[in-house]
């Protein structure tokens, strides 16, 4: 008769089951004193939604830098900028942008939005018109409108930030403040 048929088939000898068992106790003990790991808090000062036109940034750094932000905030660069915000060209952008401002704003405990749109920008010839940019006062109007719309999004669901919004021209790189209409 065999000896061992209460015996795990794998496990006939007590040194196999405290072989097998050991490393099982080390890691449970080790894995228990182990400390969390913690990421820094790491602050800056705004998020920073731009569009994506390459033509733009080196003005657009430059800008930043004379409002003392260089290694001071977050980039988000979507299509259109303040477009991207209504859903163009596709609502994954919008949700993206949110996305990103509230990591911005968890992680990093951003003040202050700024938003950058820029005359001739290929996002809203797509969806406003083609001829956009050869109307500059037309132009203006369009983006004043979208950046105003942006704001009212932001300020209703992070009432505590504050909200910078800019229309900047690529010949000449100056950078109009658009005062909120809301």
């Amino acid at each position: 008769m065999n000896k061992n048929i209460n015996q795990c088939l794998c496990c006939s000898s007590r040194r196999h089951f405290l072989k097998s068992f050991f490393p099982g106790i080390v890691a449970f003990t080790v894995l228990q004193s182990a400390q969390p790991a913690k990421a820094e808090v790491h602050q800056t000062k705004a998020l920073v939604l731009s569009c994506i036109d390459f033509r733009f940034l080196t003005a657009e750094q430059s800008f930043l830098r004379n409002k003392n932000l260089i290694d001071k905030y977050d980039l988000t660069a979507l299509a259109g900028a303040s477009l991207a915000l209504t859903g163009f060209p596709h609502q994954s952008d919008a949700e993206a942008f949110w996305d990103q401002l509230d990591i911005s704003y968890k992680l990093h405990h951003i003040n202050k939005v700024i938003i950058i749109d820029h005359q001739d920008c290929g996002a809203y010839a797509m969806m406003i018109d083609a001829n956009l940019s050869k109307d500059p006062g037309r132009e203006l109007q369009v983006h004043t409108d979208y950046l105003n719309q942006a704001y009212s999004s932001i300020r209703n669901r992070y009432c505590d930030l504050e909200i910078e919004l800019y229309f900047a021209t690529l010949n000449s790189a100056e950078f109009q403040q658009i005062l909120p209409t809301h």
